[in-house]
């Protein structure tokens, strides 16, 4: 539960701390960001607790973090990119806390 928390606050402090002219709209985009979850329901069972999702998942494989990475070096890519570096960084050390791994 804890990491579902870190979800919605990490993107939240992000957006506070680095687009605070306009938080509200980097924070919203950010979260949007949570779509590329949608993916966990091609997996069989949907949700399991002990897998880890980079490595995994469709879109939280290597190619498409570093695709991910190029989006937030672009301005008008760059809340889009971040949101799901953000996303990815957090599932990453949900699978090292879990499981003992960085990467399925």
């Amino acid at each position: 539960m804890f990491h579902l928390a870190l979800h919605f606050i990490v993107p939240a402090v992000a957006a506070g701390l680095f687009f605070r002219h306009r938080w509200q709209h980097a924070y919203l985009l950010m979260m949007a960001t949570m779509l590329v979850d949608l993916d966990h329901l091609f997996a069989n069972p949907i949700y399991d607790a002990t897998r880890c999702s980079i490595g995994f998942h469709p879109l939280h494989q290597p190619g498409f973090i570093a695709l991910y990475g190029l989006l937030s070096l672009f301005p008008k890519t760059r809340l889009i990119g971040l949101g799901l570096i953000i996303h990815m960084v957090l599932d990453s050390i949900d699978c090292q806390y879990t499981n003992g791994v960085w990467i399925n």
